[in-house]
């Protein structure tokens, strides 16, 4: 009989197969990212239902197989519900997403991105703080945790557009969503990480595409 495998982890994308199943991407603090199936997830009543939808987390319940495993149950401790009723959070919350996706890797430790995926979408819901700021924020940092940043912002910069970005790199997640910049200091400072980004992202996503199109 096949061992049960238990995985604290964060569902970052999801596809139908066949009539009732689903395809789960998993990013995972012991195993990265990992592929599993949910038998019957998209039938009513399942109790994979849930656990098979964007952004929930838990602790998974999984078989191993050789390519993917098999979800048996889940302990969803946060649904994230509150993305639901906000359009332009879920859109942002999408792309943080997305950029997990392109930076998790197979058979790694995937505790600072999944925390950081984690802090970043609770970010989203905090009404005090601007959802550009929690984007520029999560780029940032997604950055320094796969190791490709520049430790000084790209372009000439207030104080304290320069004192964010060292706070940024140098803190623990934990920490990161404790402070708010004015208009024109996100400005810079956001300019200052998409230019890290063009340099170091080579992907477009969509929905970021989704949610230019939405703010503009």
């Amino acid at each position: 009989m096949r061992e049960v495998e238990k995985l604290t982890g964060m569902v970052i994308k999801t596809s139908p197969v066949g009539e009732m199943d689903k395809r789960l991407v998993l990013l995972t603090r012991e195993r990265g990212k990992i592929t599993a199936f949910a038998r019957g997830a998209r039938r009513p009543g399942s109790q994979l239902m849930g656990a098979s939808r964007p952004f929930a987390f838990g602790l998974f319940s999984l078989y191993e197989g050789r390519d993917s495993y098999t979800l048996q149950s889940a302990e969803i401790t946060n649904y994230f519900e509150g993305l639901a009723l906000d359009m332009e959070a879920a859109c942002y919350g999408s792309y943080f997403l997305e950029l997990a996706d392109y930076y998790s890797r197979e058979n790694e430790n995937g505790t600072g991105l999944l925390k950081l995926l984690y802090q970043s979408v609770r970010a989203l819901l905090k009404p005090a703080l601007k959802n550009e700021l929690v984007q520029r924020i999560f780029e940032l940092k997604s950055m320094v945790i796969n190791g490709e940043y520049t430790e000084s912002p790209p372009l000439p910069v207030s104080d304290s557009a320069n004192y964010a970005w060292e706070y940024v790199i140098a803190s623990p997640v934990e920490h990161l969503y404790t402070f708010v910049l004015t208009d024109q200091v996100l400005k810079e400072f956001g300019r200052c990480v998409e230019i890290n980004k063009k340099r170091y992202v080579d992907r477009e996503f969509h929905s970021l595409e989704i949610l230019q199109t939405m703010i503009e």
